[in-house]
């Protein structure tokens, strides 16, 4: 990763000379697999044969010495091929080439990269921004296939070039726009299936099933759960859907299977695999299922990033996991706290956080009237008068939830140095919960090697009754739901289904009848313990009635604070497993508060949830 050309032709190449295990340089072949598969569909879209087409390869880095032999090997002549560099066409005639630029070196009579564009097919741009024009645009081909893969700006802008003409085909490196060419598709998948086989080596064989297996997935039906992360809008094949995407479940069994039968053809594998549909079934078991729910949070939260109001911006790990987000295209950190402060840690940690928007409530004059006036319109008949809301103004608890509230900012994070109570009070004032909910209340996600498991409520209400704990079971399958998981909803209790009597079982019986009325097509039933709840064996044994017996629960009803609380401390420490939360539900808008003392990972991972939060609200 990350080595320029010309060194790393040869490392690889010695490398490859003298290991038996496999070398794959992923700035070369995993964007040139990836551009291959696009590059396959776009022609079949655009009804052109790849032996015909005329392309124009702008660099001559790893990447497009690695594309351009990907794109002859399957099929594109050499002598219908441009390739430029910094100082323009690559002509055979221009004295001391690379053996790499000598390969590509062309006779016709061009000089610019302008004049390779007329008349051309395709367009491959692995060089810098901002270099192609819509007039150059406009004089390639018909139906012209533009793949512009600078990062982090493309040759020309995704906007220029659909608006030169509307029979472009376009695809860049970035995820905000259809087509994005993200090496991530193919290297963890390429590897897996060298590795399953033994091969010793990557080779052109297995490069090649890789482009075919990404191809064909393209024209497939695509799987709900993607459709869900990516928005809910149709995906099909066709000029904005020419590769999968990145967070499609099926890529692991499509492409590590394809990757070892080429090893296998090819020669180059030292085990065979004969159970093909056994290794399909290792494949689901070998990614970790709380890998996939972080990644899948990560990147849904990309989609649409929101502007996250920090209220603890004074701390380190505040600000390193709001760089890291920020960097990652998650959100717009804004940071609440003394500016002096906050701009010295950022300057010693060396954060890259130095054109954040940074406000202290002490000296936002204008915004702390405004705010002190939201809030006392609020509670004006509970307590708080005009001065008093000004005041309260002050604290950056108050601050943040209103400018949620005002729609200053998408999303409040707070909690690290503060205690739920006091963190959560302000959010509720101002912003209150959501009109549909009755009780507010915090899950937990913990990772486990059976997948996710919801555990509510955890945080907030301390003895509900059988109807409240309907309104925390709804709100909770809702945002299962939303994390793309079908809820399956336990109450648990110390009896199972009637077994012993006592005010606890009563309740969640009651409030197991209540929500199978309330949401028949729900999957739910109770009351039951724990280990029966997380058990299909045992309630198939046991219990077959249980509309949990097929495929066990995923969601945990607890009756109290007190269970809920020390089940879901007791399984991470005990299990050592990792968890996200807790996130409060049923808000009107996004607030989210943290455990105190949680790792920059940890609040990542909530700033993710914080996004998605928001996207669902924005939705609605």
């Amino acid at each position: 990763e990350d080595i320029k050309a010309p060194e790393s032709f040869k490392i690889e190449s010695e490398l490859r000379e003298k290991m038996n295990i496999p070398v794959m340089h992923d700035d070369q072949h995993g964007t040139a697999i990836i551009s291959a598969a696009a590059l396959l569909n776009a022609l079949e879209i655009a009804g052109k044969d790849i032996k015909d087409v005329r392309i124009v390869v702008n660099g001559a880095g790893a990447a497009a010495v690695s594309c351009t032999l990907l794109y002859i090997s399957l099929g594109a002549q050499k002598e219908h091929i441009v390739m430029c560099d910094s100082r323009g066409v690559i002509r055979s005639d221009r004295e001391s080439l690379t053996p790499q630029k000598a390969q590509f070196a062309t006779n016709k009579d061009l000089n610019t990269l302008s004049e390779a564009m007329v008349g051309a097919d395709v367009f491959v741009g692995l060089s810098k921004g901002n270099v192609v024009s819509q007039d150059d645009i406009k004089v390639m081909g018909k139906s012209p296939i533009v793949f512009a893969l600078a990062n982090p700006d493309p040759e020309i802008s995704y906007d220029l070039a659909i608006a030169s003409r509307d029979d472009i085909i376009m695809a860049t490196g970035r995820s905000d726009h259809p087509n994005q060419v993200n090496n991530v598709l193919g290297f963890p998948f390429i590897f897996r299936g060298a590795l399953d086989s033994r091969a010793t080596e990557i080779n052109e064989a297995m490069k090649v099933a890789t482009v075919s297996a990404l191809a064909q997935m393209a024209k497939e039906p695509v799987p709900e759960m993607v459709v869900k992360a990516y928005g809910g809008s149709p995906i099909s094949f066709g000029k904005d859907y020419l590769i999968p995407k990145p967070l499609d479940p099926r890529l692991i069994t499509r492409i590590s299977p394809a990757v070892a039968k080429a090893a296998m053809d090819s020669g180059v594998a030292r085990q065979r695999i004969e159970d093909w549909s056994a290794y399909e079934d290792d494949l689901h078991r070998r990614v970790g299922a709380d890998q996939r729910l972080i990644s899948r949070l990560i990147s849904r939260s990309k989609e649409s990033p929101k502007r996250v109001v920090f209220a603890e911006a004074d701390h380190v790990k505040i600000l390193k996991a709001a760089a890291i987000a920020k960097e990652d295209g998650m959100c717009d950190p804004i940071l609440l706290g003394n500016k002096v402060k906050i701009k010295a840690l950022i300057q010693h940690h060396k954060i890259d956080l130095h054109d954040c928007l940074v406000l202290d409530p002490n000296e936002e004059d204008e915004l702390r009237h405004k705010y002190g006036e939201l809030l006392y319109e609020k509670r004006k008949r509970k307590g708080i008068n005009k001065i008093d809301g000004q005041k309260l103004m002050l604290g950056r608890n108050y601050f943040g939830a209103a400018m949620v509230e005002a729609g200053d900012a998408d999303a409040f994070i707070s909690g690290l140095t503060r205690d739920y109570p006091s963190t959560i009070s302000p959010a509720l004032q101002i912003i209150g919960k959501d009109d549909n909910t009755k009780r507010v209340a915090g899950m937990y996600i913990i990772q486990t090697k059976m997948g996710p498991l919801f555990f509510a409520d955890t945080t907030v209400n301390i003895d509900p009754t059988a109807e409240e704990l309907v309104d925390i079971a709804s709100s909770t399958a809702r945002v299962v739901d939303v994390l793309d998981y079908e809820p399956r909803v336990a109450m648990i209790s110390y009896s199972n289904f009637g077994s012993a009597k006592g005010k606890e079982p009563k309740k969640m019986s009651e409030a197991t009848a209540l929500l199978k009325q309330k949401h028949p097509d729900l999957i739910v039933d109770g009351e039951m313990q724990a280990n029966i709840a997380l058990s299909p064996d045992l309630q198939q044994e046991l219990y077959p009635f249980s509309a949990l017996a097929e495929n066990g629960a995923n969601t945990l009803i607890f009756p109290n604070l007190a269970t809920g609380n020390t089940a879901y401390k007791l399984v991470m420490e005990i299990g050592h497993t990792e968890a996200i939360g807790p996130i409060l539900m049923g808000m009107k808008k996004p607030v989210h508060i943290l455990q105190m003392g949680s790792s920059v990972r940890d609040i990542v991972n909530m700033i993710a949830m914080a996004v998605i939060d928001a996207q669902t609200i924005n939705n609605k």
